[in-house]
């Protein structure tokens, strides 16, 4: 009888200082719990290689593209275009990840984690690996230098198409006179 006094006391006392302090246990309970999520770049980094291919040819064909294009629009002339990336294109690979650990299931002594890029062997040709996701480039800003640059309408139309392309707002893109 006397023990189940004494549980029922501590129990009660229990209830008491988790009533008390049920915010503050709130809070550090979201605090912890997001400093354990893994963000969004986190998850993705470790665990697939990634390869940069965006800051060489692909961006000076997509320059002298958009030099194409946007010369014939009308009132533009010659044009000469300039793109500044925040960050490159990107191709995730599959990895085939193997973790292992010694000890209990609930709390493991140690665990080793170990991965490899996923390949595609095809006869004759070589091994492929595989892209699981292709991340398209974030461009910083555009520089578009143009004969009817000095032309309002011309620089209205230029921002407009250059903004369809890139994605870019308006405030990111300058488009200026050429020189003569």
């Amino acid at each position: 009888m006397e023990k189940e006094g004494k549980r029922t006391r501590t129990a009660k006392g229990l209830a008491q200082v988790l009533g008390k302090y049920k915010y503050v246990l709130l809070v550090i309970a979201a605090g912890v719990i997001c400093l354990a999520w893994p963000s969004a770049r986190e998850a993705v980094t470790p665990e697939a290689e990634i390869s940069e291919t965006g800051s060489g040819d692909g961006l000076d064909s997509l320059q002298q593209e958009m030099e194409e294009i946007l010369g014939k629009i009308s009132g533009v002339g010659q044009v000469q275009v300039m793109l500044t990336l925040d960050r490159g294109s990107e191709s995730v690979l599959a990895e085939d990840t193997t973790l292992s650990y010694s000890g209990q299931t609930q709390a493991p002594d140690d665990y080793n984690r170990s991965s490899e890029t996923v390949v595609l062997s095809k006869s004759g040709s070589g091994d492929n690996v595989v892209v699981t996701q292709e991340v398209y480039p974030q461009f910083r800003g555009a520089l578009v230098v143009c004969e009817g640059g000095g032309d309002p309408a011309v620089q209205l139309t230029v921002t407009a198409a250059v903004s369809a392309l890139t994605g870019l707002g308006s405030d990111r893109i300058s488009v200026v006179e050429w020189q003569s």
